[in-house]
């Protein structure tokens, strides 16, 4: 027993280092997770509130599943060095719940991706029609304009039947050149094409969206397959293992009572 006791004991420190090594990384992973979480939906939000009919909620479980990381990734180095069993189990179970929310993520974005030419100038066009300059989605419709510098939905003549048009004229977020861009020039047809931007914002919306739903996406399965290379899941199942109470032998606890 005393023999056996000396080849375990090494064994447990080995894997209690190897595991505390990994929930470490596990936890840098989950800040990682929250980081691109937070960017996708700050940076992402306003274009994807654009397509309402098929928005994505991977920000929101991204942000969820690294909150969770960071938490648990604690709890297992608590878990590890107390080197209970239950404790362990119920990091093991954590750590398949967790890569089946990344894999469902990470899908979820691919799917996103694929699926915005065909629903975003639909969708687009719509919300420049009933353009208002108040509601969310017109407020949308000006943050898109002005920070990538284009005009309605293929180009600016897009705004000319829309029901803003004959009041208000183009919006304000359409100008090149806001101190050389008035209220009257943005009414006059004949004008206004010269005051604004020439590209229209569809087919630099669908690019910005797809290549930053990509990069969303592909982190999130590279941490996803990560976790599985480093075989955490492998790490507790064998701790817990070595780790809980085995019966002896009857003589072995005969000899251990004559103690």
């Amino acid at each position: 027993m005393a023999s056996r006791r000396m080849e375990t004991k090494p064994v447990i420190t080995c894997l209690k280092t190897l595991l505390i090594v990994y929930s470490f990384v596990f936890w840098i992973t989950g800040a990682v997770l929250l980081a691109v979480g937070l960017w996708g939906k700050f940076i992402l939000g306003p274009y994807i509130s654009l397509i309402a009919e098929n928005s994505t909620n991977a920000p929101y479980v991204l942000i969820g599943t690294g909150t969770t990381i960071i938490v648990f990734g604690l709890f297992g180095c608590f878990a590890t060095c107390r080197g209970s069993p239950w404790m362990l189990k119920l990091y093991a179970m954590f750590l398949s719940l967790v890569f089946l929310a990344e894999l469902v993520a990470g899908i979820s974005g691919f799917v996103f991706r694929h699926e915005i030419k065909g629903t975003f100038m639909r969708t687009y066009n719509e919300a420049v029609q009933n353009y208002n300059a108040q509601d969310e989605r017109s407020i949308a419709v000006d943050n898109i304009q002005r920070s990538l510098r284009c005009c309605g939905v293929l180009n600016y003549t897009s705004w000319f039947s829309s029901v803003y048009f004959p009041v208000n004229g183009i919006p304000p977020s359409c100008c090149a050149n806001v101190s050389d861009c008035t209220s009257s020039d943005l009414r006059n047809a004949t004008i206004a094409p010269t005051k604004v931007y020439q590209q229209g914002c569809y087919e630099l919306v669908t690019t910005f969206i797809e290549t930053n739903v990509g990069i969303i996406a592909g982190v999130t399965f590279g941490i996803a397959f990560s976790q599985v290379t480093l075989s955490g899941y492998d790490l507790v199942t064998r701790l817990i293992d070595v780790c809980k109470p085995r019966p002896c032998l009857r003589s072995t606890c005969a000899f251990r009572n004559s103690l």
